[in-house]
Formats: structure tokens, C-alpha cells, sequence
């Protein structure tokens, strides 16, 4: 699952990622309205989280981008402005919830997860497809019961492409879903192919009823046997 934090006060920013690298997301920060813009069209993230004061712009613009050019990504506005008229705004533009600072770092990771399995996967429950059953609230991935051990890309690969599994998914779009803006240092996929052949072993091994199928010039589409 990959979060995009922007947020103008450099500590919360820091916190805000240090909080999401330990829930197991993979994340990117933006400190200011011109890079969030940058970011969000360039790539597609599950959930952005967003102040509404930034020093270049304002965080209800962003969303109304997010909006016009269809993505999807669940939107969170974290705000000191406890205002009925922001909420009303905010939630009239597009986005899926609003928390107000100071907050608590287990509700908003409670609301996090919730966003991304109603928008994402269509349910408020676990997440099933073919034998293989992942728990998002733990970060967890089990086979016929039993649990087996993916790094961060992989459960975030895994997942992608479960929420993705009616079309393909391209090699570029997988890339820069995971790696971001570092992918443009790769001179290669070679990255994104280690971490989907280890992939495959493991749910191979475990027995899980599906195929990550390799679509010839293309990326990469999932199917449950």
C-alpha cells in the first residue's frame, strides 16, 4: 500500500513518515503544494493524506485535481482548522474523510485502512482472491491458513495487482507505483523482475491458487485459478 503525505511543518512531516514506515506502507513526502501536484501526476498512490494551509497553494486544489483527472486515491485532510465549513468543503470536493489536529497516529491509520479497503477492494473485511486471504490491518498474507513472510514491495506488489486484476498492469506503472521518483536511477527493470520472481516462489510454495501472469512486452496481470 503506498501513502503520499503532504504536509508544510517539517516535524509532523518527519513523524508522518516515520509513522507510515512503520505500519509497513510504502510512502513519499511532499512539503508543498507545487511538488504534491508534481507527484500526484505523475503517479498513483492508495490513499493521500493532505493539509489544507500550504505555503504555495491550497490542499482543497489538490483534491479537485485528483477529481478531475479521475484518480482514485482515498483522500484524508489532516487540518488545525476545526471548522465545519473546511469539513463541508472538503468532503463537497471529493475527499473521503477529514481529521483535525492533534490527532491520534492509531485513528489515523484505523482510517488509512478503512479508505483503502472500500476504495480499493470494495469491502470493509479482509481481502480474499483464490486461497489466498491478506489481513490489511496487520499487514498480513496466508495461503490455506497459513501465513507467509513478504517484504514491504512484495505485499505491495501483491496487493496492486489484486486491486488491478482486471487489466494489466504495466512494467512502467508497477515501477513507479513501488520505487516512485527513485525509478528514474534504474537503468533497467531488473529490480521489478527479482522482486516479482520472488514473489511467485513463495505463493508457488505455499500453494496459493493463483498466477501472476506475464503479459509479453506489456507488465503483469493476476488470476485466480
Amino acid at each position: 500500500m503506498k501513502l503520499l503525505i503532504i504536509e508544510d511543518e517539517p516535524i509532523l512531516l518527519k513523524d508522518l513518515g516515520e509513522f507510515a514506515g512503520k505500519e509497513g506502507y510504502l510512502y513519499e513526502l511532499a512539503h508543498n503544494y507545487s511538488t504534491a501536484v508534481e507527484k500526484i501526476m505523475l503517479y498513483d498512490y492508495d490513499c493521500v493524506i493532505l493539509d489544507i494551509n500550504l505555503p504555495d497553494g491550497s490542499g482543497f486544489d489538490i483534491i479537485q485535481k485528483l477529481r478531475k483527472h479521475q484518480k482514485s486515491d482515498g483522500i484524508i485532510i489532516l487540518s488545525a482548522r476545526d471548522s465545519l465549513d473546511d469539513k463541508i468543503m472538503g468532503l463537497g470536493l471529493g475527499a473521503d474523510d477529514y481529521l483535525t489536529k492533534p490527532f491520534y497516529y492509531s485513528e489515523l491509520n484505523a482510517r488509512i485502512k478503512a479508505i483503502i479497503r472500500r476504495k480499493k477492494f470494495k469491502t470493509n473485511k479482509d481481502i480474499i482472491f483464490g486461497n489466498i486471504l491478506i489481513d490489511l490491518d496487520q499487514h498480513l498474507v496466508k495461503v490455506s491458513n497459513e501465513q507467509l513472510n513478504f517484504t514491504k514491495k512484495e505485499f505491495a506488489i501483491l496487493t496492486h495487482l489484486i486491486s488491478n486484476q482486471k487489466r494489466v498492469v504495466s512494467k512502467i506503472a508497477l515501477s513507479e507505483y513501488i520505487w516512485g521518483d527513485y525509478v528514474d536511477e534504474a537503468n533497467s527493470f531488473d529490480f521489478l523482475f527479482s522482486q516479482i520472481k520472488n514473489l511467485k516462489r513463495k505463493l508457488k510454495e505455499a500453494g496459493a491458487l493463483v498466477e501472476i501472469k506475464n503479459i509479453y512486452g506489456v507488465g503483469y496481470q493476476i488470476k485466480s485459478l
